[in-house]
Formats: structure tokens, C-alpha cells, sequence
């Protein structure tokens, strides 16, 4: 089969297309004949070596997949071949990515896409990494209760869009923050009740006019660095906070100030290490109960890319020029 590949960590230039043997599927596991991936933060940094959990190499990258199954192992009792099938379900250590012609999953971390979806199968590819990313976020780990007011960063981001759907579907009020009037306005058409301008409006100001400075019930961080002060100073006293991104060096002295939990979310552990296998089909099953009610979608960027071009896709992305997923379409 074809697929692209990357045989040593360096900038989005190093994919280069090879022919590799198709893959069989084993035990509880099903061959994805692929039509679509998307493309996540956490692939750039794979690529570039900064994140050491991918596949060895020459590796074959992307953990979101939309495709058809083609084939199932032994024990595979939720799918069939000809059925439509959407997941996060590789890209990492020991799991071979979507950027191929087949990929192998386990069916545990698949959703079926039936036809009372209005989702289209290639489109239905954006969703599962952010999706599961927000949703383990504030659902498992934080309990996002009807009525809280949460604080979602970085609104119209990967992560960040779905958030805001997730939140509202639980009937809480969200208050997001974003850079421009054109953000705003996708994240106000997202649901978002309050929009905050980062870049204009310090964080203790925005705690004022909008929770009479008490602070949000539940932050979620999607940005990282330096944001995660500024999520820890939003945060109300003895609430909670969750974040995507903590690979780096903080002073956690307001933290414990103020009782706050923290949580922190890394989507490729049930992959990386096994644990909560047995939990994805629920994520799955909520993920696809969100696209058939129509209260989940993705928005994505103008511009999509066949795999043999995931490189400029990199590219764009690194340089901060995209809105929401970059859909990536195997070539014909």
C-alpha cells in the first residue's frame, strides 16, 4: 500500500511517500480501507521530535481516521466489513498512523457512522482526537455540572470549538477567549455566551464584569505556557482546572491558594499504555450520539490537503494560519 511516511525527525519537509505491506488486523481488531485523517497539534510535534510517543520509525503518523472496514480479526464482535468507521485510533508508539492507504485499529476506540448522521464520512475525520480531548477534559476528569459557568481558552482552536459544543450541550454558560471579531463570531455561532479578547483585556478585569470576580467554576486550558498562570488566577476559589498542555515550569503557589484541583489530559495514554481501553467505546458512543442529535461539529479550516501534501498542512499549521482542523483526504 501507499503511505506517507517520516524516516527522521525534522521540519514538515521530511514526509516522503513509500510503498509499505498492508497490514493485517488481529485479535479485536479491524483494517481501515481510509478516506480521511485531520491534523492535530500533537503530530507536529511528533514529527519534529519534540514528543517522543510516536511510531518507530519509518513511521506513518496521524491518529484521527475516517474509512471503511475492509477487514476484522478474530473476536470482533461491533463491526463489519463495508461499515463506516471514524476514531482516534494510532499515529503512536506501537499503533500505525492514518497517512496510508489501510490502517489497523482496535475496534474499541471506533465509532460507527450510520446514515442519520448529517456528518459527511470525510468530515466525520476532524472530530475524534479534539472531541475525546474536550470531552475527557471536562467531563470525565472536571464533572461539568448543568448551570456552571466554564471558561474555555482559545475558542475557535482544534480543542477549544468542541469544548464550547461539549459545555452547552450540559447546559452550562461559557464564556471563551479569542483574538479577533472574526473568532468571536464562529465562537458565538458555536454557543459561546461570552466573548473575552485576550489580547485587550487583562484576566482580573474579565473575572469582574463577567463573574463579579469570583472566578470560573471550571477552567480549561487548551493553550498552555504562560496561559496556565492566567487560567490558575481565573479560576474560583476551590473549583476546578484542566489543561492540555503542561510541558512546562510553573510557580503553583496560587494554586494551592486557592484549593484548586488540577487536572491534566493526555489523549494518547489508552493507546500509549492500555490503560482505559475499556472506556473508549462510551467516549466513542457519546461522540457519535452528538453528531447524530447535531449538537457536535467541526469546524474546519477552508483549505484541505491530500496526504501527499501533509507537509504544507504542517506548515500552515506551525505558522498559526489555520481556523479549526485541516482535513487531509487520501489521494485518489
Amino acid at each position: 500500500m501507499k503511505a506517507m511516511v517520516i524516516e527522521e525527525f525534522g521540519g514538515p519537509d521530511v514526509f516522503v511517500e513509500r510503498d509499505v505491506e498492508t497490514p493485517e488486523p488481529g485479535p479485536n481488531q479491524v483494517r481501515i480501507r481510509v478516506v480521511a485523517s485531520s491534523l492535530n497539534p500533537i503530530e507536529t510535534k511528533i514529527r519534529s521530535g519534540f514528543v517522543k510517543s510516536g511510531p518507530a520509525m519509518p513511521a506513518i503518523l496521524n491518529g484521527d481516521v475516517a474509512g471503511v472496514v475492509d477487514k476484522v480479526g478474530s473476536g470482533v464482535s461491533r463491526f463489519a466489513p463495508g461499515d463506516e468507521v471514524f476514531g482516534c485510533a494510532g499515529g503512536v508508539r506501537g499503533w500505525q498512523g492514518a497517512l496510508a492507504d489501510y490502517m489497523i485499529a482496535d475496534e474499541r476506540v471506533l465509532a460507527k457512522r450510520t446514515p442519520d448522521m448529517a456528518l459527511p464520512l470525510e468530515e466525520c475525520a476532524a472530530l475524534p482526537l479534539v472531541f475525546l480531548t474536550a470531552w475527557s477534559a471536562l467531563v470525565d476528569r472536571s464533572g461539568l455540572q448543568s448551570g456552571e459557568h466554564v471558561l474555555v481558552h482559545a475558542g475557535t482552536g482544534g480543542v477549544g470549538h468542541v469544548a464550547i459544543q461539549i459545555a452547552r450541550h450540559f447546559g452550562a454558560r461559557v464564556s471563551t477567549t479569542v483574538s479577533t471579531r472574526e473568532k468571536a463570531e464562529l465562537a458565538e455561532k458555536l454557543g459561546a455566551d461570552d466573548i473575552i479578547y485576550y489580547r485587550d483585556e487583562p484576566v482580573a478585569d474579565y473575572v469582574q464584569r463577567l463573574t463579579d470576580g469570583q472566578g470560573f467554576d471550571l477552567v480549561f486550558d487548551t493553550v498552555g505556557g504562560d496561559n496556565l498562570d492566567r487560567s490558575i488566577e481565573a479560576t474560583a476559589i476551590a473549583r476546578r482546572l484542566t489543561s492540555i498542555n503542561t510541558r512546562s515550569t510553573h510557580d503553583l503557589s496560587q494554586l494551592h491558594a486557592k484549593g484548586l484541583s488540577l487536572h491534566v489530559v493526555f489523549r494518547s495514554i489508552p493507546l500509549l499504555h492500555g490503560i482505559g481501553m475499556d472506556d473508549q467505546p462510551r467516549m466513542a458512543a457519546a461522540m457519535a450520539d452528538m453528531i447524530r442529535q447535531g449538537a457536535v461539529r467541526p469546524l474546519l479550516d477552508p483549505e484541505r490537503f491530500t496526504f501527499s501534501r501533509v507537509g504544507e498542512a504542517h506548515r500552515k499549521l506551525e505558522a498559526g494560519e489555520t481556523t479549526g482542523k485541516i482535513l487531509l483526504l487520501r489521494d485518489a
